[in-house]
């Protein structure tokens, strides 16, 4: 019992350290390209700096989000053939040099390099925690553990948008992320295998074929199924919130007001009802005894509190703030997501399917910008028009998805692929 509390304290804390890592470019997105396109452009205006500003936001974080897409099939074709604990310790170090080395950046393109690198390192650590956790807990009390993983990690973008208010500089913000993942490699230390991965090491079966994932019909359905159902968290996050600023001058009606609203303090607010949201979420997972009834509630909160910020968003900051807030926690549906994407799939594909399953969605923030643009190329570029045709068409594919997704509370995991 002690070594599986062990466990779930070092997966907590790795998602901790990971969610600060993965946030830390929305915090300090303005500040950070502002320090550097202003010492490469020395004669820039403030208003082609606040362009740029934009441009090459979504560039970079494009370049993170396909990081995390090559190193969510590295690290789950690793988990599988090489072990779990293998992932831990190879993800952390990873994303951990990745950050620090972040914070000597002078250009963009070294920032883009560094974005991509701490995106492939933070691929790892969650599915490997998660995959952990179901395999060494009992089927009743797995989600339990999962819950709490959540719950600590997304906390973990809170302190993200605090502490981008309390170091003087960004450079600070990686640094400190980059030393917390360091320290997290010594709690690793007396965390054991997962029994059921150990007992099929030595077998001559197929482990992590991640095409293995897409072999069968049945198999490409389930995998594509819990991917875009949870899409719209992304959205939300990738779109809604990092673009803050932009979007509330819009919503607003006035372009000066963005600078009324940061970037980091809607990524804490945002992450504050996620925390209580996946608390909530895998709660009521567990009363209910399903994952799916539980999705689907939370995609309806999800469309309610889509229609709160774009209706009251914008009259006023703390409107604006308490729509983030209320995003935030109808989008707390990940832990039941990752709890039901590791349990799909047999043992020798699981860390394959629970690791880039979450990293998928994260790096739908690629076709998620291409839709946006789309979108803006019909509706027009001023209005919000745009944005919120991109959020009906994925929630409306989350719904579908949904009801062709299956069943997995309870099920055994004892098993092979």
């Amino acid at each position: 019992m002690k070594s599986v509390n062990k466990l779930i304290l070092v997966a907590a804390l790795g998602y901790f350290v990971d969610i600060y890592d993965l946030l830390l470019f929305g915090v300090e997105r303005v500040a950070s390209l502002n320090d550097i396109l202003s010492s490469q452009f020395p004669a820039i205006s403030k208003e082609k700096l606040a362009e740029l500003n934009a441009l090459y936001g979504k560039q970079l974080l494009n370049w993170q989000m396909a990081g995390m897409l090559i190193g969510g099939i590295f690290w789950g074709v690793l988990g599988d053939k090489k072990g779990r604990l293998s992932v831990l310790f190879g993800s952390i170090l990873t994303y951990s040099l990745a950050n620090i080395i972040n914070g000597f950046v002078n250009d963009t393109s070294w920032y883009a390099a560094m974005r991509f690198v701490s995106g492939f390192g933070l691929a790892g650590e969650l599915g490997a925690g998660i995959t952990l956790i179901s395999e060494s807990m009992s089927k009743e009390k797995r989600g339990i553990g999962t819950m709490i993983v959540a719950t600590v990690g997304v906390f973990g973008a809170v302190v993200a948008g605090f502490m981008g208010n309390v170091f003087p500089s960004w450079r600070y913000s990686y640094f400190f992320g980059g030393a917390m993942g360091l320290a997290l490699l010594v709690l690793r230390i007396g965390v054991f295998e997962s029994g059921m991965y150990a007992s099929i090491k030595e077998e001559h079966i197929s482990k992590g074929n991640f095409f293995n994932l897409f072999k069968t019909a049945s198999s490409l359905k389930k995998y594509l199924c819990i991917i875009f159902v949870t899409v719209p968290v992304w959205y939300a996050m990738g779109t809604l919130v990092i673009f803050s600023p932009e979007l509330f001058a819009k919503l607003s009606g006035n372009p000066d007001n963005a600078k009324l609203v940061s970037g980091g303090q809607a990524i804490m607010y945002a992450y504050s009802g996620i925390t209580v949201g996946d608390f909530a979420c895998g709660f009521i997972s567990q009363i209910l005894k399903s994952r799916k009834k539980t999705l689907f509630l939370f995609l309806v909160l999800v469309v309610l509190s889509m229609l709160l910020y774009f209706t009251l968003g914008g009259r006023s900051v703390f409107m604006y703030y308490t729509s983030v807030v209320c995003v935030g926690f109808a989008t707390g549906y990940w832990a039941v997501f990752i709890s039901t994407a590791s349990e799909l799939f047999g043992t020798n594909l699981r860390a394959t399917a629970t690791t880039t399953a979450p990293n998928f969605v994260r790096a739908s923030t690629i076709f998620i910008s291409y839709l946006l643009s789309l979108m803006t190329m019909l509706f027009g570029s001023e209005g919000l028009a745009a944005t919120i045709a991109t959020g009906l068409i994925l929630l409306t594919i989350a719904f579908f998805a949904l009801y062709h997704l299956e069943e997995t509370f309870g099920k055994d995991l004892n098993y092979t692929e």
